[in-house]
């Protein structure tokens, strides 16, 4: 019997899917499941009949993989990984290859590929996002990690990872070490973004202009065939749109507590590790932890007050609105991800292709939007760019929504409809485009209390001063430095 080209360990939905999508494609596929009842129920049900191998043992799986071995682990996150590794590596051989196609934070992909390199394997750390369906069907896949097992897993990654229109692969190699981790990560915390920023549209239709579901089901079916067209607009349709055997609107059935896995918060901490202002995505991480203390809001509902949510202007007119200030946040929200990505890039010394990578985004993945391809095209037109807010189109674009963008805050704010991921973007792009922000008054107060010192407006940057603030302070000055 000839050996399979590659073997998936773990078979929940991920796993399972994954290995049926890489079997339709051609290849055969080895299996393991640390509960071994999960092979003989994959083997016997959705893999019958199908060119894949079900192993009892990890010595079984190793044994049936064609060499180089190709071992994907999808694993949860975190101890699995490190105790399904250190239970394989006895049993391969040099130039072997681990690839751990989990949401693993970088950080432990950087560690892994050291401490498997050491051994003479080699190591990738790839996000693959899509969720179940795009796993079954072709997902978006990132990988980073040992450079030299890329040429080695290329033609099955590509092979089953989703497509553009035009048939290019959305998947590429990303880069060394935990690139490709990092940027699933960043997709992740855009995602987080996007999903809170659509979540504040829906509250303010619903609790600021009274629209019932099937109103908002019609608009985003219109606003899915326009410049907001992606996956997210696509499902939040279907979701408003839905009604089960009951007749019952079931989004209205749901507690309104969110719950997150925690790359949102993963991709803030980067944020502030590497000094970069993300401030979308960490207000929608806050969010959802805001939205999780339930009895607290239900307590505070009952005694805090506000302004009555009652819209008196034009209906229409504030959902065109709603539309492009969606729009503006959503530029925003990618132009600050990509901020991040650069300087991780600088950080670890990883050469990204920014439009390759928006690229990678296009199809499959959960982000996916005809919004990518003009992000494609900004680095095309100028690999160096430093924020998309610059380049032309998106200029443009945000120029245009921006009368649209401040109406919809101001309405929140007079109806006390909550909106922080979309104010906050708002925020952001008022700050960026100020050539002087109020921080000459911050670094004072910290020279006065704390004789933290402060550049100067007549001086070249670099030398720092100190004012003896009250004339008991002295001359001496603390060191500076910048976290």
């Amino acid at each position: 019997m000839s050996k399979a080209d590659i073997g998936v360990v773990g078979l929940a939905v991920m796993g399972e899917n994954l290995i049926l999508n890489m079997e339709s494609k051609g290849f055969t596929v080895a299996c393991f499941n640390r509960t071994v009842s999960k092979v003989d129920d994959f083997v016997n049900g959705r893999a019958a009949g199908k060119n894949i191998v079900g192993c009892k043992s990890v010595e079984e799986f190793v044994a049936a993989l064609e060499r180089p071995r190709k071992v994907m682990v999808m694993v949860k996150a975190g101890g699995p990984v490190d105790a399904f590794i250190e239970q394989v590596l006895p049993l391969l051989e040099d130039g072997d290859i681990i690839i751990d196609g989990g949401n693993s934070h970088f950080p432990d992909t950087i560690r892994r590929m050291e401490y498997v390199e050491s051994k003479g394997k080699l190591y990738i750390g790839t996000g693959v996002s899509g969720g179940e369906e795009g796993a079954l069907l072709g997902p978006s896949i990132m990988p980073g990690g040992s450079t030299a097992a890329w040429e080695s897993v290329k033609p099955i990654f590509q092979k089953i990872s989703a497509h553009t229109d035009s048939g290019e692969p959305c998947c590429d190699w990303v880069g060394q070490g935990g690139a490709g981790h990092f940027v699933k990560m960043v997709h992740n915390g855009i995602e987080y973004g996007d999903m809170q920023m659509i979540c504040e549209t829906y509250h303010m239709m619903k609790y600021g202009l009274g629209m019932s579901n099937e109103e908002m089901h019609k608009v985003f079916v219109e606003w899915n065939e326009g410049e907001l067209d992606s996956y997210l607009i696509e499902i939040t349709r279907d979701i408003l749109g839905y009604k089960d055997e009951d007749g019952n609107e079931v989004v209205d059935l749901i507690l309104d507590t969110a719950g997150q896995k925690g790359t949102g918060k993963w991709t803030a901490i980067a944020a502030l590790d590497t000094g970069q202002p993300l401030t979308l995505v960490t207000e929608a991480v806050f969010s959802r932890c805001l939205s999780a203390i339930k009895d607290e809001r239900v307590a505070a509902s009952k005694v805090l007050t506000g302004p009555a949510a009652d819209f008196k202007g034009d209906k229409a007119a504030l959902i065109n609105d709603l539309r492009q200030a969606l729009y503006a946040s959503k530029i925003v929200s990618y132009a600050q991800g990509y901020q991040l990505m650069r300087a991780a890039a600088a950080e670890y010394g990883w050469d990204l292709n920014y439009g390759g990578i928006a690229l990678m985004w296009r199809g499959g993945c959960i982000i996916r939007s005809v919004f990518l391809g003009k992000i494609k095209e900004a680095f095309e037109n100028n690999p160096d760019t430093v924020n998309l807010l610059l380049d032309p189109f998106f200029k443009d674009a945000v120029d245009d929504a921006q009368a649209a963008w401040r109406r919809v805050i101001v309405s929140a704010v007079e109806m006390g409809i909550p909106m922080p991921a979309t104010m906050s973007a708002l925020a952001y792009y008022d700050a960026y485009r100020n050539e002087r922000l109020p921080a000459n008054l911050l670094q004072a107060q910290r020279d006065y209390f704390g004789a933290h010192t402060y550049e100067r407006v007549d001086k070249a940057r670099g030398e720092f001063f100190h004012t003896n603030w009250t004339g008991r302070g002295g001359t001496t000055a603390a060191s500076t430095y910048i976290v």
